[in-house]
């Protein structure tokens, strides 16, 4: 792999949310999710991660979660709020990621399941093995993340191109 062409894809599925009586897209966090997204936000800052972009879901529970993890981060990146993220398939979110300029070096993608776990799975052609173990133990829980490697331009992101370096999840 050449240092010159790695890209950091960070995948994000968003904090607890809680069940009001509103639309699926307009649900707020949780008590519990309002806890775990600043402490996804400190979990990227203590591993080096330093996203260039956040791409973020336009429904409120996601937009909530970013909100609350950004000012954990040492800089806040531009961020771009894409309806196409929510319900999105594993496919639908390669062709967004595929669409991202080469200048982003690291890229968060903050989304709903199943949409990405599916993502991850697809993805992922090798890993860490802690790191895959436990994905594929947890079921990707709210406010998971999963830190993957590519090796060339976001245009060349497709199944089995990346490699999962870490994965976390809140309390463990």
């Amino acid at each position: 792999m050449s240092t010159d062409n790695l890209r950091r894809i960070v995948l994000l599925r968003h904090a607890k949310a809680d069940w009001p009586e509103v639309p699926d897209h307009d649900r707020p966090l949780a008590e519990r999710g309002r806890r775990d997204a600043p402490a996804a936000g400190r979990r990227l800052t203590d591993e080096g991660i330093r996203p260039d972009l956040t791409l973020c879901s336009t429904a409120a529970r996601t937009r909530e979660t970013w909100k609350l993890l950004a000012p954990e981060l040492p800089h806040r990146p531009p961020t771009r709020y894409e309806e196409r993220v929510y319900e999105a398939s594993p496919g639908e979110l390669i062709a967004l990621i595929n669409e991202v300029e080469d200048e982003a070096r690291q890229l968060l993608l903050i989304g709903h399941n199943p949409g990405v776990h599916g993502l991850a799975d697809v993805l992922t052609g090798a890993g860490d093995p802690e790191a895959t173990t436990a994905l594929a133990r947890s079921g990707f829980p709210t406010a998971a993340l999963a830190v993957l490697t590519v090796d060339g331009g976001w245009g060349s992101v497709e199944p089995g191109s990346a490699t999962l370096t870490a994965f976390w999840t809140p309390g463990g």
